[in-house]
């Protein structure tokens, strides 16, 4: 089985034996100062090399045993597969684990941040090191949610990047002047990217102008909801939204699903034409859209006309989905599994893609590149999405996050023919 025996990776030259926790005991505080060797690792193209990271980055890759370990702090991967980590390009961190809370859910800045911090750190031992979450502002709650995210990403700071995007509801019309005006606060205050649902303004074409306007003004990328069902508005969308860098993104339109082919594949064309890229939501709906039940976002049909595409997750355990993991590598799953796409295009959709719709650097296993890891137990990617139990995250050079999984079979004659691992077995007494 390829999570057992139960495994013990982290090592250290100094202290002589494992952490013992989740968050590598024995290594320096902060990336600029960890120097990493990661030994054993199994890489997708089948090869098996050591790994050395410094400075927050990859410092070199060679063949397993070629690569200095003196005074370096060491991690053994043995059977795991060493992969770029994957980010959350669609989070909702100020509504996260709220699904079983009685009565109202509570805006309060301190439990935002609690929530989103609780989320992140999910979403982290997952594998997302990099996470953007949507976050709502303006009715009664004000700037106070997007306040509390805020803190809640320098809180965050050297463990994972939270970044945040600001959610008005309305900002055309009467209604909509105070929504503009507290989107122009959110970026003052550190929102990075700016967002909305057109679907829900009763001038969809106004909220797009606005939006896009503001976004060229202060030179931020947007992030839209949509269902993405009307195919006018999305070329509307794709007209307005081409010249704008550095860029945009819309999802998860799971509306395009439900339009006959041709005028899906329109929209698509025009969507790439415009390079506005698309995040769907393989796990569910997301509470924004305030709707339940929708299709996921045609992958195939996108890719095929040349739009870039990357899976989020929505909706973790809220309104929008009250089971919802946050696991990219679910997301990736559901993809290859459900979406037509093969294995190693499905990882891509939650990493490298995902990354470049975040506006992220580059990740590959390559010297020079960031030190942005996630080492799953497991040979190959399509074994990694089966069963991806045990898994190791590197951030900034760093290892961050641990989860480690044992499975074992009771002692019986059909474990012990096939060398099954099995249970601890009891000792009589005396």
């Amino acid at each position: 089985m390829s999570d057992s025996p139960p495994q013990q990776p982290f090592h250290s030259p100094r202290s002589g034996h494992g952490d013992g926790g989740g968050f590598g005991a024995g290594l320096p505080v902060t990336a600029e100062a960890t120097t990493l060797l990661l030994t054993g690792a199994r890489l997708t193209d089948g090869r098996t090399v050591d790994v050395r990271l410094g400075g927050g980055r990859i410092q070199a890759v060679g063949t397993a045993g070629s690569l200095s370990a003196s005074a370096l702090s060491r991690v053994d991967l043995t059977g795991y597969l060493l992969l770029p980590a994957p980010a959350e390009p669609h989070a909702h961190g100020d509504t996260a684990l709220t699904a079983d809370g009685d009565g109202p859910v509570s805006y309060a800045p301190d439990e935002v941040q609690r929530r989103a911090t609780e989320a992140a750190l999910l979403q982290l031992g997952h594998g997302a090191t990099a996470v953007r979450s949507h976050v709502r502002i303006g009715d009664v709650h004000g700037l106070g949610p997007m306040e509390a995210v805020l803190q809640a990403r320098r809180s965050l700071r050297g463990l994972a990047d939270l970044s945040a995007v600001a959610v008005p509801r309305l900002l055309t019309g009467v209604a909509g002047a105070d929504g503009l005006a507290m989107l122009r606060d959110a970026v003052k205050m550190g929102a990075s990217v700016i967002g909305g649902c057109p679907d829900l303004d009763p001038d969809p074409a106004g909220f797009l102008e606005a939006v896009l306007g503001l976004a060229a003004e202060h030179g931020c990328p947007v992030d839209l909801h949509t269902d993405g069902d009307d195919p006018g508005r999305l070329g509307r969308l794709a007209s307005m939204a081409g010249g704008l860098r550095p860029g945009v993104a819309i999802g998860p339109c799971g509306g395009l699903s439900r339009l006959p082919l041709d005028a899906a594949a329109r929209a698509a064309d025009q969507l790439a034409a415009a390079g506005v890229r698309v995040t769907c939501l393989p796990q569910g709906d997301c509470a924004a859209l305030e709707r339940r039940g929708l299709h996921t976002a045609p992958v195939r049909l996108l890719r095929a006309s040349g739009v870039r595409v990357s899976a989020g997750s929505g909706a973790l355990r809220d309104a929008g989905n009250p089971v919802g993991r946050g696991d990219p590598l679910e997301a990736a799953y559901l993809l290859a599994s459900q979406g037509g796409l093969r294995a190693g295009e499905a990882y891509e959709s939650v990493s490298a893609a995902a990354r470049e719709a975040m506006g992220l650097p580059e990740v590959r296993v390559e010297a020079g590149f960031p030190a942005e890891l996630l080492a799953v137990r497991g040979d190959g990617i399509a074994g990694v999405l089966s069963l991806a139990y045990s898994r190791i995250v590197i951030h900034r050079g760093r290892v961050v996050a641990r989860t480690s999984a044992v499975r074992e079979y009771c002692d019986s004659a059909v474990a012990v023919a096939l060398d099954l691992p099995r249970q601890g077995r009891t000792e009589s007494g005396p």
